[in-house]
């Protein structure tokens, strides 16, 4: 069992950032990754669809034997994750938790820390973060703000752009009149922005990556269980090598370009699946050029 992958999945690309976290700290580790690019995004969704699609995102993932699960989707953190740990059957670890936690680890020496959150606006309504952090650390101020146009702006890569520093600066500013100790990057999209969200809190704010935490939290977790890969793989790994198997529900040639933004490579194997229902789980997949070949048959074929 220890040599199995590590699954993860999101509702799309920001995902990404998660798992560029676990393969830099888990070199050791294989991945598969499953963006649900048909469905996003999950933060308009009921709580009862967020759970449907989460579960059956899972279900997927396991179905093609996993270690260990990660829920790389700050929505499906929020709002899923005691549906999937009691319908999996194996390790869950969601994004939220480790980011508090963390949060909270950074800023013990304050008399009365101060914490930010920024995040979607689905994620904010939520409360999950304040509710973690609060947990950890009862003493803790926690202030929020959504951030909705950062998702675009990471995904055109529009990083050094002066429009952006002004979005920021405006999406930003009761961040900055709540004077963190401490902010949580609460969207996987975020770490993306990284540079221009410090600049525009300043330096000395320490920013939370939640996807790094997230790593630090399965490495320790698979050190306690004793579930890491004992063959050690020879020579360097790359993001996105053919170690590494990536699922999409639609757009796959759109996320492969996200992907070379965000990691700097695309994936060596993606392929577009099709899940359906829970709990009469089917899934189908087919090689990302053969779907690219034919479309047209693909879509008659499952349109029926």
């Amino acid at each position: 069992m220890n040599d199995l992958p590590i699954g993860i999945f999101d509702s799309g690309v920001g995902g990404l950032t998660v798992y560029r976290a676990l393969h830099d700290r888990l070199p050791n580790e294989h991945f598969v990754y499953l963006g649900d690019t048909a469905r996003v995004p999950y933060g308009t969704k009921s709580l009862a669809t967020v759970e449907r699609y989460a579960l059956e995102n899972s279900q997927f993932l396991v179905s093609r034997g996993i270690k260990l699960l990660v829920v790389a989707c700050n929505t499906a953190s929020a709002l899923a994750l005691p549906k999937i740990r009691a319908r999996m059957g194996i390790d869950v670890v969601g994004v939220i938790g480790p980011g508090a936690r963390k949060a909270v680890e950074i800023t013990k020496d304050k008399a009365i820390p101060r914490i930010g959150v920024i995040a979607t606006e689905a994620t904010v309504s939520s409360n999950a973060y304040s509710t973690a952090i609060n947990r950890a650390s009862r003493d803790t101020e926690v202030f929020q703000a959504a951030c909705p146009l950062f998702v675009s702006l990471a995904e055109e890569n529009w990083i050094n752009e002066p429009e952006t520093f002004s979005i920021a600066e405006k999406h930003l500013r009761s961040i900055v009149a709540f004077g963190p100790d401490a902010l949580v990057l609460g969207c996987t999209h975020y770490p993306i922005l990284r540079d221009v969200i410090q600049q525009t809190v300043g330096t000395n704010v320490k920013l939370i990556d939640s996807g790094e935490a997230t790593a630090e939290e399965v490495e320790r977790l698979l050190s306690e269980k004793a579930l890491g890969n004992p063959k050690i793989i020879s020579g360097s790994r790359t993001l996105c090598d053919d170690l590494d198997h990536f699922y999409v529900t639609d757009a796959a040639e759109r996320f492969a370009r996200v992907a070379e933004r965000f990691l700097g490579a695309q994936p060596s194997k993606l392929e577009e699946i099709e899940v359906f229902g829970v709990d009469e789980f089917q899934s189908e997949t087919r090689p990302l050029g053969s779907v690219l070949s034919d479309p047209d048959s693909y879509r008659r074929k499952h349109d029926s």
